[in-house]
């Protein structure tokens, strides 16, 4: 149980839970688009059945990944991926209307599950990622995490649109999360470990990147929808 006691433990939990919380608007989002049809008395069971049959494949999910991203070479795979969903953060693309409403409280459960399931692939990556191989830190933080994302989702989606550097500082943790993963690399680690300079080097420039060409081609979606 020391391991509940190091500076790591606890820097990669509050990565975990910044990760959960700013990736959780598409929760918010799909749960209201499934629910929405169905009577007000049938919405809470929806939701409630909904995001606990999304959470347990998000967890099994997310514990296989962590497995997974121990061969050899997937690490450096993983961290590629993640760069990409820091970018993807940065200049959202919904996407969210091939979400259907259900139409029973059998099938807005299953929407719910299946599309948390396949949206939430940057989250399982993400966490995995950040989680350094420790299958206690995915279980800690999603503890932590969940309970906040199922009954203060919409709540962090207005935060995130009233505070745009909310999403600023959880795509800088991804992309920090996606340099440290791409550096830990069996096939790298070697050189990296040799050269903690161009290591960390590496990581700034990862997360400096990710930041400006988010920065840069939301201002010109911004210039596009001003001339149209």
């Amino acid at each position: 149980m020391d391991v509940l006691f190091t500076p790591a433990f606890w820097s990669g939990l509050l990565a975990i839970i910044v990760i959960d919380l700013v990736l959780a608007g598409d929760n918010a989002i799909v749960i209201g688009m499934a629910a929405r049809n169905l009577p007000s008395h049938q919405q809470k069971k929806a939701i409630i059945w909904g995001t606990i049959g999304a959470i347990v494949i998000r967890a099994t999910a997310t514990l296989a990944v962590v497995w997974l991203l121990k061969i050899p070479g997937l690490l450096f795979v993983g961290g590629l991926m993640l760069i990409w969903i820091a970018l993807k953060l940065l200049v959202q693309d919904d996407g969210h209307e091939t979400v259907k409403a259900g139409t029973s409280l059998v099938s807005a459960i299953w929407t719910i599950i299946v599309a948390d399931a396949v949206m939430g692939l940057d989250n399982v990556i993400a966490v995995a990622g950040a989680a350094h191989g420790s299958f206690l830190l995915v279980v800690v933080g999603l503890l932590i995490s969940v309970p906040v994302m199922v009954w203060g989702s919409t709540l962090v989606l207005k935060l995130m649109e009233r505070f745009p550097a909310v999403i600023y500082i959880g795509a800088a943790i991804l992309a920090y999360t996606a340099g440290s993963m791409i550096t830990s690399e069996k096939l790298l680690a070697g050189f990296f470990t040799a050269h903690v300079i161009l290591k960390w080097i590496f990581i700034v420039a990862v997360v400096v990147g990710v930041l400006l060409i988010g920065r840069i081609r939301n201002q010109q979606q911004k210039r596009m929808a001003e001339q149209s």
